[in-house]
């Protein structure tokens, strides 16, 4: 079902760690990492929408439970495709210096939500520069993921569109909604 250039892509991603780079991707991949980052996002957003900054926290936290939900509640029981750290066929050479993760991985969580945090807050915000930090923020969040052998490259890739789809279809809603105010 799932082409065999994930799987190898995958083993060329994972093959070529390095031990000095092993804690850092365990340190990117962190879900409480990125909690300075969130608060500066959100500072910025009161600077620049002080009147609407509860509505626009509100699109945003939105947009990552929609795809934390579509790729967790959905897509994860629905393909039940194993993580690569549960495949006999990996367990001579994969390199997990995090542990392995829960049993099925398509598509990535941290992708999908990263990804929804970025995007959201670039329309939001229409700032060029940190959108494209947060993109390159989001794509490094993607990357850790298979280096750390909890996904395929087919994973985050399906895990950034499910966040990117969350953030533009949630988008519609919210410039409603602040267009109202």
């Amino acid at each position: 079902m799932f082409p065999t250039w994930d799987s190898d892509l995958f083993q060329l991603i994972n093959q070529a760690h390095q031990p000095w780079l092993d804690q850092p991707m365990v340190i990117i991949s962190g879900k409480l990492t990125w909690i300075p980052l969130y608060a500066f996002l959100i500072y910025l957003l009161y600077k620049e929408h002080k009147s609407k900054v509860w509505k626009t926290i509100l699109y945003l936290i939105s947009t990552v439970i929609f795809a934390d939900q579509v790729s967790s509640s959905i897509l994860k029981p629905l393909f039940k495709r194993l993580r690569p750290c549960h495949l006999e066929v990996f367990q001579s050479w994969i390199h997990l210096p995090d542990g392995c993760g829960g049993l099925y991985g398509f598509c990535s969580s941290h992708s999908a939500n990263a990804f929804a945090v970025a995007i959201g807050f670039y329309l939001v915000s229409k700032n060029r520069l940190m959108g494209t930090i947060l993109i390159v923020w989001a794509t490094l969040i993607a990357y850790s993921r298979i280096y750390l052998g909890a996904h395929y490259p087919l994973d985050v890739i399906i895990g950034a569109i499910v966040g990117a789809i969350g953030a533009f279809t949630l988008f519609q809603a919210y410039a409603k909604l602040t267009k109202k105010s």
